[in-house]
């Protein structure tokens, strides 16, 4: 967050004292007063921090005042309020009150504003912020959240306390790391940013791609195009007790982009019988053809030597579930094409040696620390889906998805559709990217909307609708 800090101290410096407070306060009032809908009449409580936050909460909390809101704010630290905010809470007909009060005014409060800890804060909440926590969480009332709930961390989004739950949040300038990761995420709410007039960081620690810009990843072919010349992806997987993720495999590449799919192992038969124009080969790795990039792994079970075989190609590789046990850390390492690995925390944790909790619990570090150790490209798979480049720099959060992802073989579509665009040429960043945010969009649309609209899709549903989700990102 230090890039953050270092755009507020610059457009500090350039305004008036205060100017920057009331852009902030200004965004926070409006979206409060749209999430009460009346504002006259309202009940609205402030738990207010000793830092800035505090202080945008107090003037938001003025505002709404003025329109006729019964607001009454809870210092934390009455030595250490901003004077000036409630200074002019009090002028507006706002009324402060101390901590032994604030659960009965939680309790008739239609608005709870958290305002009580900035991205500065570390750790979880004091004993005194947790405690009034459990009272908003056991209250009707509807919670905003100053910046970002406090008790999370803004810069890698973990939860290692207590910490408020919020409805919306409202953040200003830039989406903090800590709104866009779990288990962070989960506390958010709704995230609404403010332009308070913050230049954007030249590198930014995250991003999330949108519609175009994924659209402007994606293979197109040209007029003089054949299979050949889109890319021939060769996926290496399955075995005789899971011949299904073999086929789930090749059924994500055969939609990922590429010209051709050539299929090696045992469950040949089964790859057939569902998709006839896959390449199937039973001279391994070595002599099934030329191929643009490998996907290895799926469902392989202990076929340590064709994972090995596929290492040791000159071409980008994926590696995923059994594939990811199966490499060694030095040969991947090793490799002078790319490599992309598809981990979900629990194989991250055990190619890490940690807790898979610990995993959960520390996304964002934990993607970067895998990509940095092996020297690959990771693709973090989860309730937030992250890549991270094996040189470090920004990391991306990808913003589509559903719940309903979270079903046995999803990932092995995710896994062929991914290799598919490394194959077509994709940077092993941008295959992983773009597959990511067509599998999910792909997955709302075989569950028919997000939940709780939706309803369970299988992985074979999910492949089948990756061709509409392509179509939507270019329209």
């Amino acid at each position: 967050m230090e890039t953050v800090r270092a755009a507020e101290r610059a457009l500090l410096a350039r305004m008036p004292e205060g100017a920057l407070m009331q852009r902030a306060a200004a965004g926070l009032a409006a979206a409060c007063a749209g999430l009460l809908g009346r504002v006259y009449g309202s009940r609205v409580v402030l738990l207010v921090g000793s830092g800035d936050n505090g202080g945008d909460a107090l003037y938001a909390g003025a505002r709404l005042a003025r329109r006729g809101a019964g607001v009454t704010a809870v210092p934390l630290s009455p030595g250490r309020v901003h004077h000036e905010g409630l200074a002019a809470l009090r002028r507006a007909g706002g009324a402060v009150a101390d901590a032994d009060a604030a659960e009965e005014l939680i309790a008739r409060a239609g608005l709870v504003v958290d305002g009580i800890v900035g991205i500065g804060g570390k750790g979880g909440l004091r004993p005194g912020a947790e405690r009034l926590a459990g009272v908003v969480a056991r209250s009707r009332a509807a919670v905003v959240a100053v910046d970002l709930p406090s008790g999370v961390d803004a810069d890698t989004g973990e939860v290692r306390g207590a910490a408020l739950r919020a409805d919306l949040t409202v953040t200003f300038g830039t989406y903090k790391p800590g709104l866009l990761v779990d288990p962070a995420r989960e506390y958010a709410g709704v995230v609404r940013l403010v332009d308070i007039g913050l230049e954007p960081p030249a590198v930014p620690e995250l991003e999330a791609l949108q519609h175009a810009d994924v659209a402007r990843l994606l293979p197109e072919p040209a007029a003089e195009s054949d299979k050949y010349r889109r890319g021939v992806v060769g996926i290496a997987a399955g075995s005789a007790r899971y011949p299904g993720a073999a086929v789930l495999a090749v059924s994500g590449a055969l939609r990922g982009g590429a010209g051709a799919v050539r299929y090696v192992g045992p469950a040949g038969d089964a790859v057939l019988a569902r998709f006839p124009e896959t390449l199937v080969s039973d001279a391994g790795p070595a002599g099934a053809g030329r191929v643009q990039a490998w996907v290895v792994g799926p469902g392989a079970g202990d076929d340590a030597a064709t994972v090995a075989q596929v290492l040791a190609t000159d071409v980008p590789v994926l590696l995923d579930a059994d594939g990811l046990r199966l490499a060694g850390r030095e040969a991947v390492r090793g490799r002078t094409a790319p490599t992309l690995m598809t981990p979900h925390a629990g194989e991250a944790a055990a190619l890490l040696g940690v807790r898979r909790e610990e995993v959960e619990g520390a996304r964002l570090a934990a993607v970067r620390e895998l990509a940095a150790e092996y020297r690959a490209t990771v693709l973090l798979k989860g309730s937030t889906t992250l890549v991270a480049g094996p040189g470090g720099g920004t990391v991306r959060v990808n913003p589509t998805g559903t719940p309903w992802l979270a079903t046995a073989g999803s990932g092995d579509v995710l896994s062929g559709l991914a290799g598919s665009l490394l194959a077509a040429g994709l940077a092993a960043v941008d295959a992983a990217s773009a597959g990511a945010y067509l599998h999910g969009l792909a997955g709302r649309l075989a569950a028919g909307g997000p939940q709780p609209q939706g309803a369970p899709a299988a992985a074979h549903d999910i492949a089948s609708h990756i061709p509409q989700a392509w179509r939507n990102v270019g329209t």
